[in-house]
Parts: structure tokens; sequence; C-alpha cells
């Protein structure tokens, strides 16, 4: 289910709570990406504005493409559209607490998800994703194959 999110509604929502009062706009996409991974799944968040010059903070981050509105438009305006143009909105997860948009969410019957209900749902999935133990490689306990062992050796030039 791919999710949209309005940037700006969602960050000064988490920044509310006093342990991510100076979260930042990279920093939530971070977070965003992590849970998107998490979940299996991509997102779009757009902005308001042309963001700051140098936007490389924002680039490479997976599985969550970054947008900003621009001068012209409100993220609200981008979002809107993307919602109207979404040939399965039903699948549409629209992240943001603006009437405007719930509303919009709502008539393509997509699935609207309050600010603060998402964060507090993604800090949930990566806290759970944390305490998850890392399944171990199966050579940790069945050791290497002859062939693997015989290409070590070569590597580090040791003779049988």
């Amino acid at each position: 289910m791919p999710y949209l999110i309005d940037g700006y509604n969602l960050l000064c929502s988490v920044q509310k709570l006093e342990e991510f009062s100076s979260l930042t706009d990279v920093q939530l996409c971070r977070a965003v990406s992590d849970y998107l991974r998490c979940v299996r799944d991509h997102g779009h968040i757009v902005f308001d504005g042309i963001g700051p010059p140098d936007k490389s903070a924002f680039g490479g981050i997976p599985s969550l493409e970054v947008y900003f509105s621009g001068q012209s438009y409100e993220a609200d305006d981008v979002i809107e559209e993307k919602i109207l143009d979404n040939s399965a909105p039903k699948s549409l997860v629209v992240v943001s607490s603006d009437k405007r948009l719930r509303k919009a969410t709502t008539k393509r019957k997509a699935k609207a998800v309050p600010s603060e209900f998402f964060w507090q749902h993604l800090l949930l999935q990566l806290e759970k994703q944390a305490a998850r133990p890392t399944p171990e490689p199966s050579e940790k306990r069945h050791g290497l194959t002859e062939r693997e062992t015989d290409v070590w050796l070569d590597v580090f030039d040791i003779e049988k």
C-alpha cells in the first residue's frame, strides 16, 4: 500500500513531542524510510516551498521519494493532485491531519491516517524491528563449502 505524506504536517506534529522537538526534515525522511523498508512498502513525502538550496541530503533515501511543492503551489495541492491521479486509490495511504486532504482522501476511498497516529505506529514498528534478532548466516553452523575454503586459501595464499 503506497504512502503519500504531508511532510510539514507530519514534521510539525512530531516536533510537538518533547523528545522530537529538534527533529529535522531530513531526519524525518530517514525515519519514514526506515519504516517503509520495515513494512516493505514505498512512499512519497511532499513539503511546502522550494526546500533548501542544497537538496543532496534528501537524495538516496530508500523507499521514499521527496518532493517540494515549489513557490506557486502548496504541498496540499500536490498531494491532492496525486490522490486524484492515482489509478488505485483504495490502496493509497495518505498521512496528514489536514482536513482538506482527509476530505480528498475519503472522497477517493483511500485510507486517511492522522499524522500523530502514523508517527506512533512508525515508532512502534521500528521498535519491534530493532528488537528482532538478526538471523544467523547458515555458514556459522554449517561451515564453508570446500570450494569456498579453497577460494579463501587462494586469497590468503595458504597451501593446504
